[in-house]
């Protein structure tokens, strides 16, 4: 745990570490807000996704497509922070993400899956990567001439949550970063808030899913990531965002969806999320939704490409 993550205010009632989930049951979900408990599936005043759907498999829904695989990016950290209430004090459009796991061939649900997220504020800056400003680009700009000339050809893909390796956190913030558990039905549902943007990159969220683990007293051991992608928001919600405080005061070069070198460009089978949310009144809350079609059989390294079998991957939660 960091230090990020003692009690303060009503933030430590819907933060939950790996021991307190376990310990509250196989199918139990006993986060609590200030209102009390509410029920497994669902946060209070909430319709879950499969009181309203078909259930996975029958006539009633169509198989999905394997979901597009996409680089991790250098911002994923492993915060411990099992919740699904991922907002923390962070100001933004109320988001509500359900996503769906299902086996992409047999169209089955996948329970218990691990299931992260973790995505910009408003403004463009990643939790635990303060100090390098929005989406990591590098914070505050130099002053005066630079010296001496830059030699050879930039490599590497844009600042922020794209491509390129890992980097090191630079502080111990760990909001809008989360994981959850899927249920019986492969479903899952975060609360956080609409992403910002940065330099390089479109708005978007990043995700993992990992299987065939133990849910265990230290948390989510063992198994496989068979999933790495990103999620995507359409243009026109954006541009709706951006008319709403304190997005309209993120002054940084947005990328369009059209533009982005991550986005895959196939609509929802590439992470394209699903938006709901009331014309002309964005700013009180958006609904998104998917199904991700995955293969639990595979390993993914975080890169886009499949690991060998016989190779080892990362399944940690986080």
């Amino acid at each position: 745990m960091t230090g990020q993550e003692t009690a303060q205010g009503p933030k430590h009632k819907r933060d939950l570490t790996r021991r307190q989930v376990v310990a509250a049951g196989a199918g139990a979900v006993v986060a609590v807000g200030v209102g009390g408990a509410f029920a497994a599936g669902a946060f209070a005043g909430e319709e879950t996704t499969a009181a309203k759907g078909k259930a996975a498999g029958t006539s009633g829904e169509a198989c999905y497509k394997l979901t597009s695989e996409t680089t991790e990016g250098p911002y994923y950290i492993d915060a411990d922070k099992l919740r699904r209430d991922v907002t923390e004090d962070q100001e933004g459009i109320p988001l509500t993400l359900r996503l769906k796991v299902i086996d992409s061939d047999t169209c089955k649900p996948l329970a218990n899956a691990a299931v992260d997220i973790w995505h910009c504020n408003a403004l463009g800056v990643y939790s635990g990567y303060e100090s390098m400003g929005s989406g990591g680009g590098g914070g505050t700009p130099p002053t005066g001439a630079p010296s001496g000339t830059p030699t050879g050809t930039p490599t590497g893909a844009p600042p922020g949550g794209g491509g390129g390796g890992h980097e090191e956190p630079t502080d111990d913030e760990r909001y809008l970063r989360g994981t959850w558990r899927t249920d019986k039905k492969g479903e899952v549902v975060f609360r956080t808030v609409f992403p910002g943007w940065y330099q390089g990159r479109c708005v978007h969220i990043h995700t993992k899913v990992h299987v065939n683990g133990t849910w265990t007293d230290a948390g989510y051991e063992g198994g496989t990531t068979c999933h790495t992608g990103q999620l995507f928001f359409d243009e026109a919600s954006v541009l709706a965002t951006a008319e709403v405080a304190p997005y309209s005061t993120n002054t940084t070069t947005r990328t369009t969806l059209d533009d982005d070198t991550i986005y895959p460009g196939n609509g929802t089978k590439g992470g394209l999320l699903k938006l709901k949310y009331k014309k002309g009144a964005i700013a009180k809350g958006v609904t998104a939704t998917l199904t991700m079609g995955v293969d639990p059989e595979a390993t993914q390294d975080g890169t886009g490409d499949s690991v060998q079998p016989g190779a080892s991957a990362s399944a940690s939660a986080g």
